[in-house]
């Protein structure tokens, strides 16, 4: 089977014109409402003078992204719509984070939650922050890379194969990033946040057209098959899609996702005061009106194909991956130049979610490597690494090579979409995939920012050891493979060969009760690994089986091994943010 014989042509010339013209209209428009971008706080900032509803629509679309847009009508077709209830937990993180997060990074001007992390606990912080920043946004954005290339080979009829698709919608995002900074991207989600509800509502629409007894006969099917089941009260960690995990996990989940990973956070700090980014924040819920609309549109295509069921090489392909099911009914069924603007809502979703995180790799390496080599090379200059240079030549200098590292980081996204082909394999849709990868790192970035937030009286340098043991944490209860023995007692084994030459090379009172905490987590990770929470027997195979917890709990579980290790790992200091000089923090610091 090819791609080929999928889609036979159906993509019309009309639907390449379509999506030619969408991208070409956002462009115009986003790069005129943009703005010149002058300085590098125009590029990753626009100017700290963003209209709150915009902010908000794009934090909107942001989240969703293609992979939603794609991949919920997917898992409601083949099962219901709990996957709602993991909303509930978004909502109350958007809350507790318009209310308690942003008037803390409000305090002064910063470009990223790194750089408040980096004010209170010091350049350790900030450089381990950064980079769980980097390590986990390369893991979840390949994917959604990744699923948008396997769409562009769909339509394009096997014509452009995965991997050259990949390119092209990296080369597109690079340069839609390049074109104004952060001020385009957000004003160019808006028009997407409008695509997706237009998408959504003409997708129902027309599939309730063409079933006999329209709508209501999408509602009745629907009903009928339990597509509409929306809570599961089961206990059970190892389920994903439950109420507790919607509002336990998830809520600790999204703390991390809208309160300190920059792909999100980025947007708040582009408002005109604090005031106004707890409103772009708290409004944003609004996004989960869009998730149960491609929630219905999952209901649709159930009772669509309940009709008119999935034959050849349509139905090879989706039971081959159950996430082509949408992009082959628009593709299949829809009139030309609908389809185009479908497909062009679906490529600009995830080039939307691109553009944002090369814009916020870009940031965050200029933040946390680049400003300060250059101090290493000025030798004492006038200006420290995180504030901005008053001199127009530094700052041109710094507006160039945040360009030149969105290009970079395109590259590194783009290979990691060919590894998220490989990874896909692993998880039964693309859905959970994205959100799993996401959760490896969240826990000790959130940990980060709550040894910061409550000013405890430690610095940063616990969490470069605590931040590997988190996620290795993570990884052992996911895992349990005989092959992921081996990368936990590796990873324990370098992290002790570290710790051992640290103890040699700078000793520290205090070392001992450091040591024997740190072996503590190292050892409880590699049981957990080899013998997992909760086994039980195959009624098949009469083999032991242990089950694996799932990926909402990934961030509370991170954290709770990030947390008290960062805490207890640390140095003690005063409670006075760095001084401007990045020098390790004392109780002379301003």
């Amino acid at each position: 089977m090819t791609l080929l014989s999928i889609t036979d042509d159906r993509f019309a010339a009309l639907d390449w014109l379509v999506v030619l013209a969408y991208f070409a209209f956002t462009t115009v428009v986003g790069a005129r409402l943009a703005g010149r971008q002058q300085t590098i706080r125009d590029f990753f900032l626009g100017g700290r003078k963003l209209p709150w509803y915009a902010v908000s629509g794009s934090i909107i679309a942001t989240e969703i992204s293609a992979v939603t847009f794609v991949g919920v009508p997917a898992t409601v077709y083949f099962g219901n719509w709990t996957y709602l209830q993991l909303g509930f937990g978004a909502i109350l993180a958007k809350i507790i984070v318009g209310c308690v997060f942003v008037p803390a990074f409000y305090e002064r001007e910063i470009y990223s939650p790194y750089d408040y992390m980096g004010r209170w606990l010091g350049p350790d912080a900030k450089r381990v922050t950064t980079g769980l920043f980097v390590v986990g946004q390369l893991l979840a954005q390949g994917v959604r890379l990744y699923l948008t290339a396997m769409v562009l080979a769909v339509v394009s009829g096997g014509r452009l194969p995965l991997a050259t698709s990949v390119w092209v919608i990296g080369a597109v995002a690079v340069g839609w990033t390049l074109l104004g900074g952060i001020a385009t991207v957000i004003w160019t989600d808006v028009l997407l946040f409008l695509v997706f509800i237009a998408g959504g509502a003409v997708s129902v629409a027309y599939a309730s057209h063409l079933i006999p007894g329209g709508f209501e006969e999408v509602l009745h099917a629907g009903w009928a098959a339990g597509k509409f089941r929306m809570f599961d009260l089961s206990a059970d960690p190892s389920l994903d899609f439950t109420l507790w995990a919607g509002l336990l996990a998830c809520t600790v989940f999204n703390l991390n996702m809208y309160g300190t990973d920059q792909l999100i956070a980025q947007r708040m700090f582009c408002c005109r005061s604090a005031r106004t980014a707890r409103w772009a924040m708290i409004s944003s819920s609004a996004g989960l009106l869009v998730a149960a609309l491609m929630m219905l549109v999952g209901v649709a295509l159930f009772a669509y194909h309940a009709r008119f069921p999935l034959s050849g090489a349509d139905a090879a392909a989706v039971a081959e991956q159950g996430d082509r099911l949408f992009p082959i009914f628009i593709v299949r069924t829809l009139p030309a130049g609908l389809t185009g603007l479908l497909v062009a809502g679906i490529f600009a979703a995830a080039i939307s979610s691109l553009d944002s995180i090369l814009a916020a790799l870009s940031q965050t390496t200029v933040s946390a490597v680049y400003r300060p080599w250059r101090q290493w090379r000025s030798k004492g200059a006038e200006h420290p690494p995180h504030s901005v240079p008053d001199s127009a030549g530094e700052a041109g200098r710094e507006l160039r090579a945040s360009r030149l590292l969105v290009v970079a980081w395109g590259f590194a996204l783009c290979g990691m979409a060919h590894l998220a082909q490989r990874a896909s394999a692993f998880y039964p849709d693309i859905l959970r995939l994205a959100l799993a990868m996401a959760g490896y790192t969240g826990g000790a970035l959130l940990a980060g920012f709550m040894l910061a937030f409550l000013r405890v009286r430690v610095d940063g340098s616990g969490l470069l050891w605590a931040a590997p043991v988190s996620v290795l944490t993570v990884f052992a209860v996911a895992w349990h493979q005989p092959w992921s023995h081996w990368v936990c007692w590796i990873g324990a084994g370098l992290l002790v060969a570290c710790w051992c030459g640290r103890l040699i090379g700078r000793p520290r009172p205090g070392d001992l009760a450091r040591s024997a905490w740190l072996l503590l987590a190292l050892g409880a990770m590699l049981w957990i690994n080899h013998h997992g929470y909760w086994t039980s027997v195959d009624a098949d195979t009469g083999q032991l089986v242990q089950h694996s917890i799932a990926w909402p709990w990934f961030v509370l579980i991170g954290f709770a091994a990030a947390f008290p290790l960062g805490y207890l790992l640390g140095e003690p200091r005063a409670v006075q943010p760095c001084s401007a000089g990045e020098q390790r923090c004392s109780e002379t610091d301003a």
